[in-house]
């Protein structure tokens, strides 16, 4: 089987699992426990806050530990709700884990900013309602999951600062395929380890105040999130992210977005009638979403039958792909529900080869091929 699901969860690195194994062998006290043991443990978490930190580009101390983005998302909303009234402005291409959170911590607060029909968010509406509003809070992904198009989350961040406005950056996609500094700045910024290697149930929030909790019931985490910290997988993350960051500073995504070109070529010369979303925007350089021809009932039958010929692919969102719904994220594009159920997402990993790449072009084309012959 020939895994292009990476944007729903990335397997588990060498590195990431070598410090896994390492930590839970060094590291086995509460970092809470007052004796030497325990103080190890919170030593390591100080050093990977530090290492963390040192990436994104902020203080260490605004590094929260967490068990991954959507308690991120739950905890930074929950946050937004005791700040002062007004609109929380969220873009109608978040992941459903920030959305979902939004309308349930913000009630009939929620505006939705709209986005292009390439997928990018409108700048010029969020500077326009600038100028006579204040929302309480601003939601921009760095990256979206679905289409892999690249937000601008840095020009919002100086729109919203202009007007003391807090900004909030759900970057999961982005870390780990893009170098991560910089979004440091962002008032709130969450990621997550599984999205690029590192082990699934940890994550962390960048925060520019100290966070009402989420979880209570400890002092952990200066008492912004309570719960005994999962040392081996914060230290397994960080080891990760390290990794994919030097990889980034050589410039390793060079060849695989022209792998990815080479594919979104292929296929197109071989399939009538189908799109690739996003071309005119930035993208991720291991993401095609494709808008398929019109020959069976639903993309999940397209899932299916990829999966029969040895290709694991994806709907979308993996936390919404098994509802029959039309994607919230090609809703806000312009998308009929028709053409949404029609629409396949490719996303490939670190570890990916062209070879990979090519025998997918040749799995689609055949699965075509079948179908078409009914």
């Amino acid at each position: 089987m020939i895994y292009f699901d990476h944007n729903a969860s990335h397997p588990l690195s060498t590195v990431a699992k070598e410090a896994w194994l390492n930590a839970v062998e060094r590291f086995i006290g509460n970092p809470s426990s007052p004796h030497r043991i325990g103080a190890r443990a919170e030593a390591a978490l100080t050093n990977a806050r530090e290492r963390l930190a040192a990436m994104v580009g902020c203080d260490p101390g605004e590094i929260v530990w967490t068990s991954g983005a959507t308690e991120g998302s739950n905890t930074v909303l929950q946050h937004a709700s005791h700040f002062a009234e007004g609109e929380t402005w969220v873009s109608a291409i978040e992941h459903p884990a920030v959305i979902t959170a939004a309308q349930r911590y913000l009630p009939n607060s929620v505006r939705f900013i709209p986005v292009s029909r390439s997928g990018v968010v409108d700048l010029d509406w969020i500077s326009e309602r600038l100028q006579t509003q204040r929302p309480r809070l601003i939601s921009i992904m760095a990256a979206n999951n679905e289409t892999g198009v690249l937000q601008p989350w840095r020009e919002a961040l100086a729109l919203s600062r202009e007007r003391g406005v807090p900004l909030f950056c759900d970057a999961a996609q982005w870390i780990g395929k893009l170098p991560s500094a910089g979004l440091g700045k962002c008032d709130y910024m969450i990621g997550c380890a599984h999205k690029f290697g590192g082990p699934l149930g940890v994550g962390f929030i960048k925060c520019s105040s100290k966070l009402r909790p989420l979880l209570v019931g400890g002092p952990q985490e200066d008492g912004q999130r309570a719960g005994t910290e999962n040392v081996a997988g914060v230290l397994a993350m960080v080891e990760a992210l390290e990794e994919r960051e030097m990889a980034l500073a050589q410039d390793a995504t060079a060849q695989r977005l022209e792998w990815r070109t080479e594919f979104e070529t292929r296929i197109v010369g071989k399939l009538p009638d189908i799109q690739i979303l996003g071309t005119s925007s930035d993208r991720l350089w291991n993401t095609v979403s494709v808008l398929m021809p019109e020959v069976l009932e639903s993309r999940q039958r397209w899932v299916v039958k990829l999966d029969k010929l040895g290709f694991a692919v994806s709907t979308g969102s993996a936390c919404a792909s098994g509802k029959e719904e039309t994607s919230h994220v090609l809703a806000g594009m312009g998308f009929a529900s028709d053409e949404a159920s029609r629409v396949l997402r490719f996303s490939s990993g670190w570890e990916t080869s062209r070879e990979d790449w090519l025998r997918l072009s040749e799995g689609v084309s055949q699965a075509f091929g079948e179908v078409s012959a009914r």
